[in-house]
This record gives structure tokens, sequence and C-alpha cells, in this order.
């Protein structure tokens, strides 16, 4: 079977190269300008994997992730030119599979795909594998978090924070 891979990026050319690229070596690809244009289709028809830009306008890769992980658990592969270990800490830290960082070799963007595809796999196949355990959701007084849909409340009331928001309240809360 042909596993379909998602590209989103606001680079024309790193969606056009990684897409001939990937498609050379069999892959289905689908090309998204932004996290935006790419949130529904992710969700209504899920690829086999994703790789997303971080530095996106309209909607980021992290919160193109975060939103993502309320209804998927869609192995993501974050490729950006952001360089700084924090921004790498907290996309794996969201549930990012894997990061890199721009400029890349599409061979090794291919073959990191490939191993996750194979772990993916690996793990659909493994008799009597439980999942992984789930956070429990944290209550303080009127707050209430739940790190796995990475939501929050306070009164009963959703309250919307980013990313670096709702990592270090779920820190403090802890």
């Amino acid at each position: 079977m042909t596993a379909t891979i998602a590209l989103v990026d606001d680079d024309r050319n790193i969606l056009q190269s990684l897409s001939i690229a990937l498609q050379a070596e069999g892959f289905v690809t689908r090309v998204y300008s932004d996290g935006e244009a790419a949130l529904k289709p992710l969700i209504d028809n899920p690829p086999d994997l994703a790789v997303f830009d971080i530095k996106m306008p309209r909607m980021d890769g992290l919160e193109l992730l975060r939103r993502l992980r309320e209804k998927s658990q869609l192995p993501v592969i974050f490729l950006t030119s952001k360089d700084d270990e924090i921004d790498e800490a907290l996309g794996l830290a969201m549930g990012a599979d894997d990061y890199i960082a721009k400029p890349f070799s599409q061979r090794l963007v291919i073959a990191r795909i490939r191993a996750i595809l194979r772990r993916v796999e690996l793990n659909k196949n493994a008799p009597g594998e439980e999942d992984e355990p789930v956070a429990e959701p944290i209550t303080r007084g009127r707050l209430r978090m739940d790190p796995a849909r990475h939501k929050v409340e306070w009164d009963g009331r959703d309250v919307t924070l980013t990313v670096t928001e709702f990592l270090i309240l779920e820190t403090l809360a802890s």
C-alpha cells in the first residue's frame, strides 16, 4: 500500500521540491500552504503522516499540531527554519514525532518518514500492546486542565491559551 504524506509549508519551493522527491519514492502527497487550509482535510481525510513548517501565516505549525492532537494521533514531523532548542522541545512535548531543521536533505526527510511509518505499522501489529498512558486531567480549585487534549477551563468556561501559555500553566499547576 502506498503511504500518503501531507506537506504543510508556506514556501512553495519546499512544497514542490519535497512533493516531487516523495512522489519519486512512491508516496502520494497532498500539499497545503498554511495550517488553516490544512486542518480540516487532515482531520476529515487523514494521511499516513504529515510534515509541518512551524512559521506560517494564518495558523502556525504549533497551533495546527495542538488542534490536530484534539482529534488525531497522526504522526507529524516538524520541518522548520526555527533552530531554537525551546521550539524543538515544545513541538516534541506537544506530540510531534520528529523535528528537522532547514536547510535539510531530502534524503534525510524521506528516511525519517520511512522510519516513523515503520514504527507506526509495528505498533499497529503488536499483539497485546496497550496504548500509551494518557495524562490525567489536573484540577486546582476553579482551574481544570486536560493535557491530553490541551484544554483549559476556569470556572467551567473554556480558556484559550497559546501553546507556551498552556505549557507554563501546566507546569505551575503540576
